[in-house]
Parts: structure tokens; sequence; C-alpha cells
């Protein structure tokens, strides 16, 4: 189940950042969030989820546990223009644009760990018998 969005006017360094939190997630879930995200991204990235689940619909796949198995932002191409600067000067204004390829699958929500790696905690006694030894000098 594929659905693609070509030549979307955005930059795709923003596409990314919608595409990223919903990668792995469930279609359900993901549709959620999209819906309670303030981007402007969201909401063409939620009608790109629901085509793709519609062109499963049509080829006669399961539905249940479907998860956004990969999506992938691709720099598409850009509008150039040119805006009046001082002295004469004309400088150049880049609109780019965005391809999105979204890939549904069956399989396993990814979810994130919480809290980080914990070091292995050293004694005291441990931690100075390792530091090296200070002579002290005293000055006459």
């Amino acid at each position: 189940m594929k659905a693609y969005l070509k030549n979307y006017r955005q930059a795709p360094r923003k596409v990314r950042l919608i595409a990223d939190l919903i990668r792995g997630k469930k279609v359900d879930r993901a549709l959620i969030l999209l819906s309670a995200t303030d981007k402007k991204s969201t909401s063409p990235m939620a009608k790109l989820v629901e085509s793709a689940l519609a062109n499963g619909k049509s080829s006669g796949e399961k539905m249940e546990d479907l998860i956004i198995k990969e999506i992938q932002v691709d720099e598409g191409i850009v509008f150039k223009r040119y805006k009046p600067r001082a002295r004469g000067r004309a400088a150049a204004i880049r609109k780019k644009t965005s391809h999105i390829t979204l890939v549904l699958g069956e399989g396993k929500e990814k979810t994130k760990k919480k809290g980080k790696a914990e070091a292995p905690k050293v004694e005291k006694k441990e931690a100075e018998a390792k530091k090296p030894a200070v002579k002290k000098t005293v000055k006459k």
C-alpha cells in the first residue's frame, strides 16, 4: 500500500519534522497525532495516509494493525525567483518543493525507550584509588 505526494510546495526540512513524528506508528495513532499537531504540512500528510489506506482497501489488503512502514521526504523541483535589492542588484529566492513517499505495512509499532542508559556506579574509595597521588611541596 503506497501513496505519493509530488511537488508539495513546502521545504523538505520542514516536512521531515512531521514525517519523523509518524514514522513507525500505527495508522490510527498517526492520524490522531497529525490532527493534534500545529504545522502546515500535517493536513496534506493526513490526506496522504488516508490515500494509502484507500489504496490498500481497493487492493483487498487487511486493514488491522497497519503501521507506517516507510515514509520518505525528498527534494522536488526548485522555483527560482529574484527580488530587487539595493544598488541595482537582484537576490535569488529559491522556493523549494517536496516529494513524499508513504508505504504502509503490517507489523508492530516502534516505541522509543524513555530515559538514558545509566552508567555503572563506582564507589568513592575505588575512584580515589584510581587517582594519581599528588606530592605537596613547601616553599621556604
